[in-house]
């Protein structure tokens, strides 16, 4: 990731935000419960929905599911931080 440090902030809390979601299926109002910010600087969700790493996918059963997209996941594999070592 590189840009502004601004821009390599967002960047990483956006990549926080798909490892999230990709760990296990999250619902729209946990994913918005858990990420919505105040601060339009820093608006990890709107950035990733913006960039096409996140959808809102309708259940049958009623509600909205988040997943992590093609595109998501590409991120992902570029730019995933390698696990520490135990």
């Amino acid at each position: 990731m590189t840009g502004s440090a601004a821009d390599r902030t967002l960047g990483s809390l956006v990549l926080d935000l798909l490892e999230w979601i990709a760990k296990e299926p999250r619902s729209y109002a946990q994913t918005m419960d858990v990420w919505r910010t105040s601060c339009p600087r820093l608006a990890v969700w709107e950035e990733a929905v913006d960039r096409g790493l996140v959808a809102r996918l309708a259940q049958s059963e009623g509600g909205v599911r988040i997943v992590v997209t093609s595109a998501g996941l590409k991120f992902l594999a570029q730019h995933r931080r390698p696990l520490p070592v135990r």
